[in-house]
């Protein structure tokens, strides 16, 4: 076991070094958010079709469509009234939330980040992990911890086509089918190539940009935050800032990107950079962001650690 899954390791990093990701489509979709309505539509009118797909959708709980069991291809049956969505943010060093967050039905974690050594911030459940296809690696170097004690723990994976395609050429792909047979209680999913291109269109509907055009590689926090929606009727996300939190006059004291990396990048320079970068492929973390707060004035979503809500919507001074 132990030599397949180094080999693995080994594959994954041989990929990571020799291919270079340019223009291809690497985001995900949810079709939780299939707009009908035009950019025509008023405010108000928007709002009412979000909630009432909301609505449908929410009474679908038999399976989640666009995401895949690796073997048998059946889709991801799922189902939470509460969910903590914990990001990887050093804003939950000392936050002490960890029993806050175990008490919740589903808890819901990104890549890599660990709970072992941190569960009195952080917890120490988890009922899924979103991996993107660039953490794999590091999810394996991290097996004992991440994979071993993880069988009832659902993983979904997400990545751009060359590496996800199903016709021998995915080098991810084939390597989470290899790990599925050598550990067949694995609960291992991942996203389908449609769903993929649903979630591009959710990005340019909610932000008017084309996510190619721009330059843009949607975050793991944005997938794993669209298909929270999907899975959970209320979502407490834990540890995200606000979208204006870094360009406050007067910032917070920095915190690094990831609590497990206190000596590793500060994350508001991340956020800025990538937002502000326009050669080469960057995440909008702080576009994001601002989508995060407009869906949580619609839907039951509340942000800890730190607390904070969005502000409500203006109306125009015109408006009767």
């Amino acid at each position: 076991m132990e030599t397949f899954l180094s080999w693995i390791c080994y594959q994954i990093e041989c990929l990571h070094h020799g291919i270079i990701l340019i223009g291809v489509v690497s985001v995900l979709t949810s079709l939780l958010f299939l707009y009908n309505s035009s950019f025509t539509d008023t405010p108000e009118d928007q709002m009412q079709s979000d909630i009432q797909q909301m609505d449908v959708l929410q009474q679908q709980t038999s399976h989640l469509e666009g995401y895949n069991s690796i073997i048998d291809h059946k889709p991801l049956r799922m189902r939470c009234k509460s969910c903590a969505l914990v990001t990887s943010s050093g804003h939950m060093t000392g936050s002490g939330r960890g029993v806050e967050i175990d008490r919740k039905e589903c808890v819901i974690r990104m890549n890599d980040a660990p709970t072992r050594g941190y569960q009195k911030d952080v917890g120490q459940r988890t009922t899924l992990r979103v991996v993107a296809h660039s953490s794999v690696q590091r999810v394996l170097r991290n097996r004992h911890e991440l994979l071993n004690s993880s069988q009832n723990t659902f993983f979904i994976f997400w990545g751009p086509g060359n590496h996800m395609r199903q016709d021998g050429k995915g080098l991810v792909y084939n390597n989470l089918r290899l790990l599925k047979q050598m550990m067949p209680k694995l609960q291992v999913y991942v996203i389908s190539g449609l769903k993929m291109l649903h979630f591009d269109e959710l990005f340019k509907k909610e932000t008017g940009k084309d996510r190619k055009k721009s330059n843009s590689w949607l975050s793991t926090g944005w997938f794993t935050m669209a298909i929270a929606m999907e899975i959970c009727d209320r979502i407490n996300v834990y540890g995200m800032i606000p979208p204006d939190f870094c360009n406050s006059p007067s910032p917070e004291p920095s915190v690094p990107y990831h609590y497990y990396e206190p000596a590793g990048l500060d994350e508001c320079k991340m956020y800025l950079s990538h937002e502000r970068g326009r050669h080469g492929s960057h995440h909008r973390f702080i576009t994001e962001k601002r989508v995060f707060a407009n869906w949580a004035r619609m839907f039951n979503i509340h942000f800890y650690q730190p607390d904070w809500r969005p502000a409500p919507v203006t109306k125009n001074s015109t408006d009767s």
